[in-house]
Formats: structure tokens, sequence, C-alpha cells
């Protein structure tokens, strides 16, 4: 599927442009966004292309990452994320100490612990 960036959206009309990575200005409408999905100027999304009346339009719209300030405004505020930091710490001691004990975790904890690890990483890069 083609990726590409909004160039411009207009959320009250409910329509904008996607610049895709092939160079082509794409016609994006609200309604081949996922529900609940808002889109600004610079979010990366993966689409796939129709012929429209007019040219290109975009359909099944997936985000695939906003822009960095709407990332930053979402971050939970430090204060927070020290204490998440510090119960992350004491969650990987103990997986530390079962692989020194020469034990894997489950694999079903083994998930957890990797699906907070990315969300994590995900709240500090963003």
């Amino acid at each position: 599927m083609p990726t590409g960036k909004v160039r411009f959206y207009d959320e009250e009309k409910g329509f904008g442009f996607i610049s895709s990575d092939e160079g082509q200005d794409v016609f994006l409408h609200a309604t081949a966004l996922p529900a609940g999905a808002s889109v600004k100027a610079g979010t990366r999304l993966e689409f796939g292309i129709a012929d429209g009346k007019r040219g290109p339009q975009a359909l099944s719209v997936r985000v695939l990452e906003a822009p960095a300030s709407l990332a930053k405004r979402s971050r939970k505020p430090a204060d927070d994320m020290a204490i998440i930091i510090e119960d992350l710490v004491k969650l990987l001691d103990g997986v530390g100490g079962d692989l020194r004990r020469g034990r894997y975790p489950s694999s079903a904890h083994g998930a957890k612990v990797a699906a907070v690890l990315r969300k994590v990483a995900d709240e500090l890069d963003a």
C-alpha cells in the first residue's frame, strides 16, 4: 500500500490532500479515515488509491504516525513518567533475576513485558 504525509486537511470541511511518497497528490475525504481518527498536516498515512472524479482518491486510510507536536501534546507529565520508569525497573529486575537462575519468563509474561517496554519507549520517543 502507498504511504505519504497529509499536506493539508480541513476538519470542518472534511477533506484534504496527501502528498504520497511517490510525489502524487491524493484527495483525502473524511469518510476514508478510521473511526475517531483525526489528522493534521504532517501526519504519516498508509492508504489505498482509487480513481475519483477529479483524480486519485485515498481509501482505507491507516494512520502510521502523528506529527511530533501532536504526540508531544498527548505525553504524560514528567512526574507520572518517573513513577512508570521506577515501576518498569522493578519489573525488569524481576525478569533479570529469573534469567540469572536460568529461567525465561513464560510466553504470556514475556509478551506483557515487551508490550510495556514498547509503550514506555513510545512515550519517551514522542
